[in-house]
């Protein structure tokens, strides 16, 4: 059950996402989501950044507890959970791209082969088409793997 964070009368918006969202694996993980990564072995191996099993074990719990990822049991070993991205979590990816064109525009780093696509894919469509598409993607994807 998610525990409630009380902010008393007033509270900001940002501060309130940055309570549930702001650290580096929570959205690392979210990211990975998107791109097709849905196991825990996936994530531990298959993502980059190297997130200590611990710590992911700890992330997907908290993801799941929002209501921004769930998960199902793969048919074929039911020990095998399969993580999924809810509405509410394919909502996020509008704050993912944003972070993404920030880091591109103000941070001189070296860019891995799915960032050079994904400037690509940013110089020949908008902004809402880009976003539109890795959403509606998602979408598509989760259905067919998924059924909903």
């Amino acid at each position: 059950m998610q525990k409630k964070i009380d902010y008393g009368k007033k509270a900001c918006a940002c501060a309130v996402s940055l309570d549930l969202l702001g650290d580096r694996w929570t959205l690392i993980l979210i990211r990975d989501l998107f791109r097709g990564l849905n196991k825990f072995s996936q994530f531990l191996n298959e993502s980059s950044e190297g997130i200590a099993s611990n710590t992911l074990v700890d992330r997907l719990k908290k993801l799941t507890a929002l209501g921004i990822i769930n998960f199902k049991r793969k048919e074929s070993d039911k020990k095998v959970k399969e993580y999924y991205l809810t509405d509410k979590g394919i909502d996020l990816y509008p704050l993912i791209y944003e972070l993404q064109q920030w880091s591109i525009k103000h941070v001189d780093f070296e860019f891995k082969p799915g960032t050079e696509a994904f400037v690509d894919l940013t110089k020949q469509f908008s902004t809402p088409e880009v976003i539109n598409e890795y959403q509606t993607s998602y979408k598509k994807a989760r259905l067919e793997q998924f059924g909903f």
